[in-house]
């Protein structure tokens, strides 16, 4: 057995990060599919979580981001209080490059063999239009286009949620759930930094954003003249006065570099896994800054894209991802009262009402 073996199998059943209940590594030689899915828990319903295209530098990479991924989906899909556990998977290579019709239909067929374990959706390198290919082969699949009885774009709603979740810190910290003149910076303004920008002028606040695509600065530049760009997320973490800093990109924005130079009193973001590693939440803390958990204040998408298997309605939706704003309130409440940073206490809470699933489920 290889090491890239063997690393995957202490993860798997020794590690803390483990203790998914399956995982499924897909290959299609034809269509050069290369895909991980895995499953953490279906204690609250089937796992519902995106797929994720990217060109990992390994297939152990690849697998330990499609774990990774998925036991956050779980934390996720229970505070947002749907009736889903964590799933989630990637797909290793380049979306520009690798990404086919076949290889999609390919996919989507390894996806309808689990049998409704798994409902898919969009995520990092895929989009919409890559969910109605999928769907040709898979009943299992959200995030479709209205035009094929889907909801659209789900990053509206994440941005929506994320909003909610900076107001709610806001209250928190400043006693005033009100943006106005607050200072904030994106890094990141692709498919949900975008959306954020908008919410976040149209309530007053100053906005500075970053972004490793120039195009995707420009266009946000060219539609929000007020917007400010910074070079990079190393100047971005550093701006004087920023109140608020989004982690809008790629996980592992807070780490042992960034937490010691980040000038924002809140750091509230839709990045998933921000935190690159555990202990930094309590750095976080003891530098008195408040961290929105990710998982919490970016669950829009996934409430949107739950919804379609019910028949969407998007004020319905809407309506639950202003719910955002009063669980980020009650984990802030939480982690006072538990003395304990707020990312532990949204664990907490996110395992109860899993551990409640499985003993109705008699698990």
């Amino acid at each position: 057995m290889t090491d890239v073996s063997n690393g995957v199998l202490h993860t798997l059943f020794h590690s803390d990060q483990g203790g998914h209940e399956q995982v499924v590594l897909c290959q299609d030689r034809k269509t050069g599919l290369k895909a991980v899915i895995a499953l953490h828990s279906t204690a609250l319903g089937p796992g519902l979580g995106g797929t994720r295209f990217y060109p990992y530098a390994s297939e152990e990479a690849a697998v330990a981001d499609a774990l990774n991924l998925s036991r956050g989906m779980s934390y996720k899909n229970a505070m947002a209080g749907l009736d889903h556990g964590g799933g989630k998977a990637v797909v290793i290579g380049d979306p520009l490059r690798d990404k086919t019709e076949e290889l999609l239909l390919a996919y989507g067929r390894f996806v309808d063999s689990l049998g409704g374990r798994y409902v898919t959706a969009c995520d990092v390198g895929t989009y919409v239009a890559d969910m109605d290919v999928v769907a040709r082969t898979c009943r299992w699949t959200t995030g479709r286009s209205p035009e094929n009885g889907g909801a659209g774009d789900s990053s509206i709603l994440t941005a929506f949620g994320v909003y909610q979740g900076m107001r709610a810190s806001a209250e928190h910290l400043w006693g005033d759930p009100s943006l106005a003149g607050r200072r904030v910076g994106i890094a990141g303004v692709g498919k949900v930094g975008h959306h954020l920008v908008g919410h976040l002028l149209a309530e007053g606040a100053e906005v500075v954003v970053t972004d490793v695509r120039a195009d995707a600065v420009r266009q946000v530049l060219d539609r929000h003249p007020s917007v400010r760009a910074v070079e990079d997320t190393e100047a971005l973490i550093r701006v004087e006065g920023l109140d608020v800093y989004a982690p809008c990109a790629l996980g592992g924005a807070l780490d042992d570099d960034s937490v010691p130079v980040l000038t924002a009193s809140v750091v509230c973001g839709a990045a998933n896994n921000q935190l690159a590693h555990p202990g930094v939440e309590k750095d976080l803390a003891d530098r008195g800054i408040l961290y929105a958990p990710d998982y919490v204040v970016n669950a829009g998408g996934v409430i949107q894209v739950a919804d379609e298997l019910h028949g969407f309605d998007f004020e319905r939706c809407k309506a639950k991802a202003a719910g955002i704003y009063d669980t980020t309130l009650a984990i802030f409440a939480r982690a006072k009262s538990d003395g304990i940073p707020p990312a532990a206490a949204a664990d907490r809470i996110a395992e109860q009402r899993m551990h409640e699933g499985a003993l109705a489920r008699g698990w």
